[in-house]
């Protein structure tokens, strides 16, 4: 059902009861090691190209989630994701070795809250009983991509963020145990006229902000409905600007309460300057560790609000600016 002009409310609320979260050696180091089911200690994970190390991460992820609900793929009605890579390669060859029918989307590093905001939808109009989300993204690819390759050692500013190798899938039911997904609010195109790629979180930062105040105006609730709201991946730069932007339209978030995935996932002593991004980021992070935490009696309502930044190379090379989205989506315990 439509409430406002760009919430879906999930009246069957959809189950996802199962998820799984795969990472690399770097993210064995992090603060939330303990919150992913399997772990690499090679980034190439004994593949030949860091691409197919992505690809197999979300294989991995799936196949994890399938897994743990005692469910073989055939069972499983469509696969929604999306990565970083030209032409969402990872996603769409992790599809074909699944061999579940497949939707491909592209949002940036918010494609793991719009895989599972359409994956819910699906299941909610009854269109499934069971649908995978995932969504990943591999340091180095994304490097090699978007700006210099890793070996070249270029120098980064400390407005520059560490994409994650890593990634997140849940499987959504129409019935079952686990958390369930309440709403989702899908964002609007928001552009500032940034065009660095080494300062992703101030470009995206009003899109989030953007998206978070669309999701309570079209709800008509405030901030203290949730014991948690997230960001995907605006980093120390980006969420610091986002807490300012929601003060100046009278949208005071508690501390305790607003945080960022990309804040969450590395320590301090990891050199990730301002935080971490990547789609693999707010993916690992929500079917990790928020919804252990929930599992666990933690949490009882979060809202994770996954955030985009839709460049391409190509459009870097023609000098246009970054446009930035956010896609919000509510879960209860």
């Amino acid at each position: 059902m439509l409430k406002g002009n760009q919430t879906w409310i999930f009246e069957t609320k959809p189950v996802i009861i199962s998820s799984a979260a795969v990472g690399g050696p770097f993210e064995a180091k992090g603060a939330l090691s303990e919150d992913f089911d399997l772990l690499h200690d090679d980034v190439w994970l004994g593949e030949d190209s860091v691409e197919k190390a992505e690809k197999k991460l979300l294989e991995e992820a799936c196949e994890a989630a399938i897994n743990k609900a005692n469910m073989k793929k055939e069972e499983v009605q469509f696969f929604i994701s999306g990565d970083l890579m030209n032409q969402i390669i990872s996603s769409s060859f992790a599809a074909r070795t699944l061999g579940i029918p497949f939707l491909g989307v592209f949002g940036a590093c918010s494609s793991a809250m719009e895989g599972l905001a359409l994956a819910s939808l699906l299941v909610d109009s009854k269109s499934a009983k069971y649908v995978v989300a995932g969504a990943s993204s591999h340091n180095i690819a994304a490097e090699k991509q978007f700006r210099y390759p890793t070996e070249y050692g270029a120098q980064k500013p400390p407005t520059a963020q560490w994409t994650v190798t890593g990634a997140g899938a849940g499987l959504v039911a129409q019935k079952g145990d686990g958390p369930r997904v309440t709403s989702a609010t899908i964002g609007k195109i928001v552009d500032m006229g940034i065009s660095d790629p080494y300062n992703m979180g101030s470009a995206m930062a009003p899109a989030a902000v953007d998206t978070i105040e669309a999701h309570f105006r079209d709800l008509n609730i405030e901030p203290s409905h949730y014991d948690l709201i997230a960001t995907g991946d605006l980093g120390k730069i980006g969420h610091k600007i986002a807490t300012d932007l929601l003060a100046k339209h009278n949208v005071n978030m508690s501390s305790t309460v607003f945080t960022d995935c990309g804040m969450l996932i590395y320590k301090e002593d990891q050199p990730v300057m301002a935080g971490a991004s990547g789609c693999g980021c707010s993916a690992t992070v929500t079917y990790g560790h928020l919804l252990n935490k929930m599992k666990k009696g933690e949490l009882k309502r979060i809202l994770v609000i996954a955030t985009g930044a839709l460049l391409s190379p190509l459009s870097y090379q023609q000098k246009e600016s970054i446009p930035c989205i956010a896609h919000a989506v509510s879960i209860e315990m």
